[in-house]
């Protein structure tokens, strides 16, 4: 979602969702599918004039064939139209006959890692990590959050996460990073972020301010930098930011955090007197980024030899020496014409 208020439901991506098993038994990975953001799965049925029931509400207009909900996807779809909870699909046919219920609960106990890429625009914007499905109400932004809210596992659903690697645009090489004089955290703060807590209703905002950043090695024009007519849709995802000559165009950030909880709770880390959150909101991970109208650019050039610092020396030695003469010479020059006005 950007500073306008609309939702990019189109972005190009290279989104994986990581099934992880429970932290009990070891955390390592289960499945790893490509997630295939706002698209709705094609009916599986064998009859082609088959017309399943909405269930009250009507047919998404997205529907494979108008006027019915052919899948468990489009009755949820058509429930989100009307703001309606959907829970796990109980008596609903197309449900059962996908078995959305069974797999919904085998996967309660289980963790989630998202790895890939996504291209938004160059504004102000927020993506976020949340429960349920989602869905515009209006020009509201909103979760089906009635599964994780009554989930049957003990303690329910945490937003406990680590953040691995998080980056806006190429990761430099690491020559070039230590040649800038720093680690790769200067650049990406957020690399090695963990946050834990117990309770399911909990938030977490990530605030970054995005500064675009420029290296340009030796001999390289910076050809990105100098054409902004760069046509990036026809580039594959990951690809820009490189130009031929080494150049890249990347960017590095700052980033504030904060969380609460969204039943109004003080978090314990300060006197409630002080601070009380306030009640509401969607839990979820959510990183809200600015747009600095600010660059930094790092040009390299060659280091000064020694011959370097000698001619440096002779031509401060040199200038200094004649502009010693022209002054000495206009005070000469100065003294004489006084000397004749008195004599004269």
């Amino acid at each position: 979602m950007d500073v306008s208020g609309e939702q990019q439901t189109g972005v190009m991506h290279g989104v994986n969702r990581v099934r992880l098993a429970p932290e009990s038994e070891g955390g390592h990975v289960i499945e790893t599918t490509a997630l295939d953001l706002h698209s709705d799965d094609a009916a599986a049925h064998l009859d082609p004039e088959y017309c399943g029931d909405c269930y009250g509400p009507p047919a998404p207009a997205n529907a494979a064939k108008p006027g019915c909900c052919s899948t468990c996807d489009e009755v949820r779809e058509a429930y989100a139209s009307v703001s309606w909870a959907f829970g796990r699909g109980e008596n609903v046919e197309q449900c059962e006959r996908e078995g959305y219920g069974e797999r919904l609960d085998a996967q309660r106990r289980e963790g989630c890692r998202i790895e890939g890429g996504l291209r938004v625009n160059k504004v102000v914007g927020n993506f976020h990590i949340a429960p349920g499905r989602s869905f515009s109400n209006g020009n509201i932004h909103v979760h089906d959050l009635d599964n994780f809210v009554h989930s049957p596992v003990e303690g329910g659903h945490t937003f406990t996460h680590h953040i691995h690697h998080l980056r806006f645009g190429p990761q430099l090489p690491d020559e070039i990073v230590s040649n800038l004089g720093g680690p790769s955290s200067d650049l990406n703060p957020l690399d090695g972020t963990s946050q834990a807590t117990d309770i399911p209703k909990y938030n977490y905002m990530y605030f970054v301010k995005v500064v675009s950043t420029s290296y340009i090695p030796l001999g390289s024009k910076g050809l990105l930098s100098s054409n902004p007519e760069n046509d990036v849709q026809d580039q594959a995802l990951g690809s820009y930011g490189h130009a031929a000559d080494g150049s890249i165009e990347t960017h590095q950030y700052s980033v504030t955090s904060h969380r609460r909880s969204l039943s109004g709770l003080n978090d314990g880390t300060g006197d409630p007197r002080e601070r009380q959150h306030a009640q509401g909101g969607i839990p979820g991970v959510f990183f809200s980024y600015d747009i600095s109208p600010m660059k930094v650019i790092n040009r390299e050039v060659r280091s000064r030899s020694f011959t370097d610092f000698l001619t440096g020396v002779c031509a401060v030695v040199g200038g200094t020496l004649t502009v010693a003469a022209a002054v000495d010479r206009g005070v000469y020059e100065g003294a004489m014409r006084v000397k004749k006005l008195h004599q004269g």
